[in-house]
């Protein structure tokens, strides 16, 4: 073989080793990340007198040593799976999604009306179009701050945070009012919450003692479509090209704007799934806290994913996990809940923490192997 094969092949098995080395950097980070919250943790455990060993034995056996806890776990990634791909489009497109929160209360408004208004229909009919409806008023939602930016150049942080703010109080007042359970109403107690659902529009259960719905096979299955739309499609290609470069995007022809736009829109209606499968697959009714904090948990999950649809599936299951286990945790050594909230703190704080020195490492690698390229030419 001629020297110049030799040196060809050289330089492709070096430039193979470097990106598979990048990879396992970006995919240990997120681990570390966790381990060193979990670290902390243990110490302010030994202050509270709490044997660190015996408070994480109670996570892991929660979620491992039970049927129930693992099911649960499962239910609890369901939303943050659907949340973070939303999070993963909106980042691919260089816009930042902190409005899940209240795209979730939109998508679980518009499942709960458009199910009491046409409770009539058959099943086969009413579940697809009550998914749709919650899809459409989460998208709408989204949308609205994509055209602020799109238009008017709004900072799309605080406009996703106000509209969190709006949902709230709009299902405040429908829970309290057009939408309130007027069997609650009668009987005096005016519970804010709404009407029960009918069993039409219910999800069915995967187990029949446990909240495990179709709901989570539903959210695997649109893990799958995300990651073919955003890299087997043109428009996925042109929202990551206007998230890795906007100005060149630009200068490329790639209505920047719009794309970033479309990723705010696709990304409210992905969390208004989630809020739909709160409430036809756990509570069927509308009712107050339906968010649970998903929408800003679903952006850890989405980071320690890796911002990639399929690395989000172990990443949200993995962070539902902590979830269970943590409430496990509270109550097998009876530690304060302020602790949890702290613990679940210090994993948000690390992991995000650990997406930026990764990014920042994978930037610093990339300028070092093309300095080497260009010295070799030169």
């Amino acid at each position: 073989m001629p020297p110049e094969s030799n040196s060809a092949v050289s330089k492709s098995q070096n430039r193979f080793a470097i990106d598979w080395n990048n990879l396992l950097f970006q995919a240990a980070m997120p681990v570390l990340a966790m381990l060193s919250a979990f670290l902390i943790g243990a110490v302010v455990l030994l202050l509270l007198k709490v044997n660190p060993l015996t408070a994480y034995a109670a996570i892991f056996a929660d979620v491992f040593g039970s049927v129930s806890g693992f099911t649960q776990s499962l239910v609890k990634a369901t939303p943050l799976l659907l949340v973070g791909l939303g999070i993963c489009i909106a980042f691919r497109a260089s816009v930042i999604n902190i409005g899940a929160e209240g795209q979730i209360i939109l998508g679980a408004i518009g499942a709960t009306s458009w199910a009491l208004i046409f409770r009539d229909w058959p099943a086969w009919l009413l579940l697809p179009t009550t998914l749709l409806a919650s899809f459409l008023a989460g998208a709408v939602w989204g949308f609205i701050p994509g055209i602020l930016k799109a238009r008017f150049r709004v900072n799309e942080i605080l406009s996703t945070v106000m509209l969190n703010a709006i949902a709230v109080q709009l299902m405040n007042m429908l829970i309290r009012g057009p939408l309130i359970d007027q069997a609650g109403v009668t009987a005096g107690t005016y519970l804010a919450q709404s009407e029960r659902l009918p069993e039409a529009a219910w999800l069915p259960r995967l187990l029949t003692q446990s909240q495990l719905n179709i709901g989570s096979i539903i959210a695997v299955v649109l893990a799958f479509l995300v990651y073919l739309f955003l890299w087997r499609t043109t428009i996925g290609f042109r929202i990551r090209a206007v998230g890795l470069n906007p100005d060149a995007s630009r200068y490329a022809g790639i209505n920047v704007a719009f794309y970033q736009a479309l990723s705010l829109t696709l990304a409210g209606g992905l969390a208004g799934l989630a809020g739909a499968v709160e409430v036809l697959g756990i509570h069927h009714r509308l009712l107050d806290g339906i968010t649970s904090g998903y929408g800003f948990s679903g952006i850890v999950a989405a980071l320690f994913g890796g911002l990639h649809p399929l690395g989000l599936i172990p990443a949200a299951w993995l962070f539902g996990s902590l979830l269970v286990g943590a409430d496990k945790m509270q109550r097998a050594v009876q530690v304060p809940s302020a602790l949890i909230d702290m613990l679940l703190g210090l994993v948000v704080l690390f992991v995000v923490g650990s997406s930026y020195l990764s990014k920042r490492w994978s930037i610093q690698r990339a300028i070092k192997t093309a300095k080497v390229e260009v010295e070799a030419k030169g």
